[in-house]
């Protein structure tokens, strides 16, 4: 029972190691894409009102306005899966991991954005945050659940097809028990009386 404990323990640290490391590079190249700066003869203003962009997006057509939505759901929906992974526990209710995940993507989005505030060619876009918030669900919801739900049934499968263990098939052998031992009540300290 204690090798399979360790061996689930470290298949979930190597999950959670790779989910980081994969988290890290997918962040860079994000930052990377992001943060750069355009090289363009004019920027246009930045948008505060929500859904002003994708609006005029829609007002496009079909094709282009698919392709502009793609573009602001795809750069962060990775993290609705990495996120996750990173977490690397699988006894999680979807909605608080949806919601944590969300909340998590919504913040990385909002850096992003704040942060090209001082880059050369880039603006402020609140649909660009709507959307990367979105693809983060998305993502989340496409693969988490159903991917925690396989593990959760592997590892029960897992359990169910070992062996008990009793003390005697530990390394250490049955344990000596030693008996406790109270504290004696006080009619058994004191003397006798004498009549």
């Amino acid at each position: 029972m204690q090798r399979q404990g360790s061996n689930g323990d470290s298949v979930a640290i190597q999950v959670r190691v790779a989910g980081g490391a994969l988290l890290v590079t997918h962040l860079a190249l994000v930052a990377w894409l992001t943060l750069r700066p355009l090289d363009v003869p004019w920027v246009t203003p930045p948008n505060l009102c929500p859904l002003a962009t994708i609006r005029a997006h829609l007002a496009l057509g079909w094709p282009e306005a698919a392709r502009h939505i793609g573009e602001g759901l795809a750069p962060l929906a990775p993290l609705g899966v990495l996120l996750p992974m990173v977490h690397g526990r699988l006894r999680v209710s979807w909605v608080a991991s949806l919601l944590r995940t969300m909340a998590a993507g919504a913040l990385v989005s909002l850096g992003i954005a704040l942060l090209q505030t001082g880059v050369p060619g880039r603006v402020v876009d609140v649909d660009v945050l709507l959307l990367n918030t979105a693809g983060v669900a998305l993502a989340h919801l496409a693969v988490v659940p159903a991917v925690r739900a396989r593990l959760r049934r592997r590892a029960e499968r897992r359990r169910d097809r070992s062996p008990a263990v009793s003390l005697e098939d530990t390394p250490q052998g049955r344990m000596a028990t030693v008996p406790r031992v109270g504290i004696a009540p006080w009619t058994d300290v004191l003397p006798p009386s004498a009549p």
